[in-house]
């Protein structure tokens, strides 16, 4: 290791030690954190300059992202909440309809980041650097009873399912609308939305027969339907191996590995557990962040 990378985390190491703990999560008001200077002197001179960044979202997605008008709440808003005050910025929302939309504002530096959780995968990373701050899961959400019997990719078959337009999801359904072909069953009829309200609708209207997507999601939606629906396909690989998700940069930005570090320090003052418990995602939490970490998965 070089002797400028070894000076780097020492001073991100002492700077740990005066980061303020968070207060509960029940509290009205989390304690502030206090600035990395040497995280703060990393970042772009541009974004230095105008003292804020926006971090671009593609609607609802709790419990990470809640949007409301121009309002976001959840996971997602609380942590860029702490980043921002460790980065020394303001850290801005906006929101754009659908996946495509989102990834395509990054990369034309309309927005300087999405903190999502957006899916890793190494195809994405041909134009994207991803800091991945959670590991995930995908499963179906199905009317309460699960009528149709919806518990695997293959009993999908001969359903309509609904999904996120352009996500991973979306990609393995469409592969397994021709497995189901090619073993003689009924295609899948796919729904795509650009939203996971929408496509959680579809499902509580009976318009489609399950919803596949991203398991933490799904498990605020089952919680919030009054016993209407539940989660199946729990434990199942459906199509992903290890799934990894966080932010996105553009390929190459000097800015991932400044929203690496401070992730880190996140974690390590104990603001990233307190957060991912506070709404539920106890089962999502990373050791540690990691850049492009779906890349590195066999496929």
């Amino acid at each position: 290791m070089s002797h400028t990378k070894l000076k780097t985390l020492a001073m991100v190491g002492a700077a740990l030690a005066s980061v303020v703990l968070p207060i509960s999560a029940g509290a009205q008001e989390a304690a502030k954190l206090e600035m990395v200077k040497e995280l703060h002197d990393r970042l772009p001179e541009e974004i230095k300059a105008a003292g804020k960044m926006t971090s671009v979202n593609n609607g609802s997605f709790p419990p990470y992202e809640i949007v409301t008008g121009t309002e976001m709440t959840g996971a997602s808003a609380d942590l860029t909440d702490a980043l921002g005050q460790v980065l020394g910025v303001k850290i801005d929302h906006a929101t754009v309809g659908g996946l495509p939309a989102l990834l395509a504002g990054v990369n034309s530096n309309r927005y300087q980041f999405a903190f999502g959780p957006i899916g890793d995968f190494k195809s994405r990373e041909e134009a994207n650097d991803f800091v991945d701050w959670v590991q995930e899961f995908v499963v179906f959400a199905v009317q309460k009873g699960n009528p149709k019997g919806i518990t695997s990719l293959d009993t999908a078959c001969g359903n309509t399912i609904a999904v996120m337009a352009g996500g991973s999801a979306e990609r393995v359904i469409q592969a397994q609308v021709e497995k189901c072909k090619a073993d003689g069953k009924d295609a899948i009829v796919v729904q795509s939305y650009t939203d996971q309200p929408a496509s959680i609708l579809a499902v509580r209207s009976k318009r489609a027969d399950a919803f596949f997507s991203s398991q933490a999601p799904l498990t605020y939606f089952v919680s919030q339907a009054n016993g209407q629906l539940e989660l199946t396909g729990v434990g199942e690989k459906n199509g992903f191996d290890n799934l990894y998700q966080g932010a996105v940069v553009p390929k190459g930005s000097p800015l991932g590995p400044v929203l690496l570090d401070g992730i880190k320090i996140l974690m390590e003052n104990g603001t990233y557990a307190e957060i991912m418990k506070k709404w539920g995602l106890e089962n999502n939490m990373l050791e540690s962040p990691g850049i492009n970490l779906g890349g590195q998965l066999p496929k």
